[in-house]
Formats: structure tokens, C-alpha cells, sequence
């Protein structure tokens, strides 16, 4: 890997093999039954010019994890780029402060542009409709672990991947990092409008991938191994896409009967969060809550022990994370949440 995580092209399959042994490192730190210093001193500039809650704190906490502090800037509003000032004089100044940065953008290209400013490793939280580098390699680590779990491989495996794809920077990072590895069947369903670009499809078939886009989820799909879904985000529309998507029903939308009548008992239900809760929206439904299938909670947890595997290899201490372990002194409860499904 390189001094930037900025985009999953700049990763190799043996870059991101390597990303997934640390973060299986990681595990004992991130499940809170050990602790390690390995970053003590260091730290990090967490700078979200775009709401975010789970990938700012999910940075956050791995950092911490690994013995490093924390910077925060949220929002426009009380950024210094609201007086003006460039991204290359915002990076050099955050340079001299932070020993790695991770930054959210709504412009697609801006956290490229800010990289090209710094030596300091700058960590690509999500730019516009653009990539979202480490929530696609959270993905494929909870992929790997729940094929472990169930007895199955990634080559060969079934994966739908539904929602709004044309702004989906989550399923924009996967897909071409799916790519990476053998060949696989990729299914392709969104409302009017909202399809997978072009060039992504191209990209994954020339890879010897087996791609099929659909306009329905009325289908079979019992041999599916994951669904993958994305809230459908309207704050991106045009107006004219606004006004062609104000008809849309919820034919869209991933839910039990979907997975009871469609699919089977082994297919995993993933979302990179937030989902969109309320009645009438077009996305993952809340009826699934505490059905096995539904990893997305296990999908978040997974985003702590990669990202301190991110921190670790940028900042080059991978091979330091067993020194002075030791086990933590505070309660940890033996499931996150009240309705964590027991596997």
C-alpha cells in the first residue's frame, strides 16, 4: 500500500490479503479483551466536511484502540475552508499537526486533491459519489469471516448488489475490489436512473466476472450468497432525477419476505449504514432486526479491527501490535446489542 489509501485501485489482491491477516490480528484489541500502545503519541485529524456518525467514530475508536488521540473537525461551518482557504493550505497546516488524516468530502476528487499537499498518510473517508476505500474492505473482511463461519468460498459465490448504485460510493470501492479475486456472479438491480456507471460494469466483466443487471428483485435467487443494499440518496439527485424518482415503489426494498420467498437460509444481508428506517423508503426494512441472516451489525464491528489494520500498515507498525498486549480491566458485555442474533 501505499503513503494514501485514496481509492481500492491503488490496492493489489496481496495489499489487501495483507490488510485482512493484520486485521484478524486485530481482533482480541477490537472485541476488547486486549489492549496494546503501539500508537501511544500519535495523532490522528479526523476532518468530515459531510455528516458522518458510524465512519467517524468507527475511526475514531481505532485509532484510540491502538493508543492514539483523536482531532476532530466536522462540517463546513467551522472549517477555516469557509473563510477560503485552499485544500493544499488546509493539508499542510493539518500536516503539522496530525500524524495521519482521514477526511470526508462531498466533492468527488477532493481528498485526492488534498493528499497531493502532504507526506502525512491521508485515509479517503468517503468523497461525494466517488470511493470509500475502507468500508469496502470492511465489507470483503465480513465477507471472508462469514463464509468462513458458513463453509464457504468467495470464488464462484452469488452477490446482489441493489439500491442506489449510481451514487453508492460504498458499492463503487466493492465492487472493483471484488474484482481482485476469482471469478465471481455479480447481480445488478436499481430503480431507473440510479444503475451501476458504465464503466464499473465494463471493468468488472473484463475481469472475467460474470455481471447480469436486472430492473426487478422479483426473482429467484436461492443460490444468492449476499445481498448487498444501499439507502437511496437523494440529497445526490439532480432535479430532474428528483422528479423521475418521485413514482418509485418500494419494489426496491430488502426485507424478510424478500429473503424468505427469494433467497435461502445461508444468504448474509449487508448495508453499509445509515439505513433509512422510515415508513415507505425504498431500503432495508427493520423487520430482519435479529434474523442471522442480517450481518450489518456485525459488518460495523468489523470496521474497527480493519481500520486499526489501515493505521497500522500506513504508519508502518503492523509488525509491533503484540508488544506489551495486555488484557483489558473494564466490563465487556458478551453481545453489543440486545438483539444480536446468537451464532
Amino acid at each position: 500500500m501505499n503513503t494514501h489509501l485514496l481509492s481500492v485501485d491503488s490496492l493489489s489482491k496481496d495489499h489487501v490479503d495483507h490488510l485482512l491477516r493484520v486485521a484478524s490480528r486485530m481482533e482480541p484489541i477490537a472485541q476488547r479483551r486486549k489492549v496494546t500502545r503501539v500508537l501511544e503519541g500519535a495523532v490522528l485529524g479526523n476532518l468530515f466536511f459531510e455528516a458522518s456518525t458510524r465512519t467517524r467514530v468507527s475511526f475514531n475508536a481505532a485509532f484510540c484502540r491502538l493508543g492514539g488521540s483523536v482531532c476532530d473537525t466536522t462540517g463546513f461551518t467551522f472549517s477555516s475552508m469557509a473563510k477560503g482557504e485552499s485544500l493544499y493550505d488546509t493539508s499542510r497546516v493539518m500536516s503539522g499537526y496530525c500524524d495521519a488524516i482521514v477526511m470526508r468530502h462531498p466533492d468527488q476528487g477532493s481528498v485526492a486533491e488534498f493528499a497531493e499537499a502532504t507526506n502525512v498518510p491521508v485515509i479517503n473517508g468517503g468523497d461525494g459519489p466517488g470511493e470509500h476505500p475502507s468500508q469496502a474492505l470492511l465489507d470483503l473482511y465480513t465477507i471472508d469471516k462469514e463464509f468462513t463461519r458458513l463453509g464457504k468460498h468467495l470464488g464462484g459465490a452469488h452477490l446482489l448488489l441493489t439500491g442506489d448504485l449510481k451514487h453508492g460510493r460504498t458499492v463503487h470501492s466493492l465492487i472493483k475490489l471484488l474484482s481482485l479475486y476469482a471469478p465471481l456472479r455479480i447481480t445488478l438491480v436499481s430503480p431507473p436512473g440510479l444503475e451501476m456507471p458504465s464503466q464499473l460494469v465494463d471493468l468488472v466483466a473484463s475481469r472475467g466476472h460474470r455481471v447480469e443487471q436486472r430492473e426487478s428483485l422479483d426473482s429467484d435467487f436461492r443460490d444468492l450468497d449476499v445481498v448487498y443494499t444501499t439507502r437511496i440518496q437523494k440529497e445526490r439527485f439532480t432535479d430532474e432525477l428528483s422528479e423521475s424518482f418521485a413514482g418509485v415503489s418500494q419494489d426496491f426494498r430488502v426485507d424478510r419476505a424478500f429473503l424468505d420467498n427469494h433467497c435461502s437460509a445461508t444468504t448474509l444481508v449487508m448495508h453499509p449504514l445509515p439505513r433509512d428506517s422510515r415508513p415507505g423508503t425504498n431500503d432495508l426494512s427493520v423487520d430482519l432486526n435479529g434474523d442471522p441472516r442480517l450481518a450489518i451489525f456485525r459488518q460495523t464491528d468489523n470496521g474497527i479491527p480493519m481500520r486499526m489494520a489501515i493505521f497500522a500498515t500506513l504508519l508502518k507498525v503492523e509488525d509491533l501490535i503484540e508488544q506489551e498486549m495486555r488484557d483489558v480491566r473494564w466490563f465487556v458485555p458478551a453481545q453489543y446489542g440486545a438483539d444480536d442474533a446468537s451464532l
